[in-house]
């Protein structure tokens, strides 16, 4: 009897998964490679990037990412979208830090053509999500003078999650730099790389669990992002995260939320209980933010310009929670 009323309890109990994205503001190690203008992250740069400074971040960073989400759960998230890192090295000393040695994460990571040597990747607990295929999609642009304009690939990696087929898509797309209506035809072209792949993907597999994360550099309201929600019929759950006192980022003292996550509708099939939406977030504990000074509650930067500030990232991380039965 006292067995069955156990197998019962525990037929009944819910598994919550956490999945986050996190831009971590430049990610380089210290070492020189002369094929990517990584300049500014070397010891002999203004920026002095030093050893202690690198691993400070990378401990820093490692805790950020074991604490994500775990309010609900007593562990890091499954899996974790990345921004700007600059190679396996840097992942592997971001795994293998203090706060997610032992969270067991592998990761899959492809140098893209950037020239400035970041590039997107993904973490994942291997005895959650098995890896079945991974692969990059570039994205073509073009400057005025007709000369390719080199940008981070999307990174696709497909397995299982409590024996479910998802499919993950991480981003970073192009930035605003030279002005948000000059460069709206890069993050258009990204989403439209996006929409190719996720087509493919629902060609082969009708049924499979689509999520689409990343920095869009663009906020939910956006035509990039529109374009995501009405071709693929993507949920964006961060339309109503945004808010004026709730972003991602902050530019000029007004809040962005360039970072978000969207998935396939079928995280809300009533029919399959199986991984379904419960939440999303913006990670902004406290600990991440600015405590003092005019920048207050905003996040604690790596650098302000040249000058060290020794903090995590100019980014909150963002996550979603799904749960199963």
């Amino acid at each position: 009897m006292f067995k069955n009323l156990y197998l019962t309890h525990m037929n009944n109990t819910l598994t919550s998964y956490t999945i986050a994205f996190y831009n971590i503001e430049n990610l380089f190690d210290i070492e020189n490679n002369p094929s990517i203008n990584d300049n500014d992250f070397l010891p002999t740069s203004r920026k002095k990037w030093t050893k202690k400074r690198y691993q400070n971040k990378i401990e820093k960073l490692g805790t950020v990412i074991s604490k994500i989400g775990n309010e609900n759960n007593d562990t890091a998230p499954v899996l974790v979208g990345l921004a700007e890192v600059e190679n396996k090295k840097a992942l592997s000393d971001l795994v293998h830090s203090p706060n997610l040695k032992d969270e067991n994460y592998s990761y899959i990571h492809y140098d893209s053509p950037d020239e400035r040597g970041i590039d997107v990747a993904l973490l994942y607990k291997s005895d959650f999500f098995k890896v079945n295929h991974s692969e990059t999609f570039s994205v073509y642009l073009e400057r005025e003078n007709g000369e390719q304009d080199y940008t981070r690939d999307i990174l696709l990696v497909q397995g299982k999650l409590h024996n479910e087929d998802v499919s993950v898509i991480v981003n970073h797309w192009s930035s605003r730099r030279e002005g948000i209506n000059k460069t709206e035809f890069k993050r258009l072209a990204a989403a439209n790389v996006v929409n190719s792949v996720i087509k493919s993907l629902q060609n082969t597999n009708p049924n499979v669990k689509i999520v689409v994360m990343g920095d869009f550099n663009d906020n939910p309201n956006c035509r990039s992002i529109k374009l995501l929600e009405d071709v693929s019929r993507l949920f964006n759950p961060f339309k109503t995260v945004w808010s004026y006192d709730n972003g991602s980022s902050s530019h000029n003292f007004q809040w962005q939320l360039f970072d978000q996550i969207l998935f396939s509708t079928n995280f809300f099939d009533p029919n399959n209980k199986s991984l379904m939406f419960s939440n999303a977030k913006v990670f902004n504990s406290k600990f991440l933010t600015q405590h003092t000074g005019k920048f207050k509650g905003q996040p604690f930067r790596t650098f302000v310009g040249p000058k060290y500030k020794g903090g995590y990232s100019d980014h909150f991380p963002v996550f979603i929670q799904l749960k199963s039965s």
